[in-house]
């Protein structure tokens, strides 16, 4: 299964934080009890929402779009959560497909 599917207005992403990370970004995908996710690596830590800021900040820049278009719906306080951005399915498809 894989880390995405798409809504009608965006897509849905799963994903796997590791805050503090020595090497923040994109670092590809994991296996996970519910199909892969896309492991993201953020400097900062898990206080106060900062490493969930952090990782859509992240994804956004992989993705070349605005942080504001994506938002945590799922695991909050988790280190596996469910992230949406909003947008074009077929055209955000091209950049998660990238990843």
């Amino acid at each position: 299964m894989r880390f995405w599917r798409a809504l009608a207005d965006g897509v849905m992403v799963s994903v796997k934080v590791q805050p503090k990370s020595r090497r923040p970004g994109v670092q590809g995908r994991v296996p996970a009890v519910a199909g892969e996710r896309l492991r993201i690596g953020v400097c900062e830590a898990a206080e106060g929402g900062r490493a969930n800021k952090a990782a859509c900040a992240t994804l956004a820049g992989a993705l070349g779009i605005a942080a504001s278009l994506i938002s945590v719906v799922q695991g909050a306080t988790s280190r596996e959560k469910t992230l949406r951005i909003m947008g074009d399915p077929a055209l955000l498809r091209v950049g998660l497909e990238r990843l």
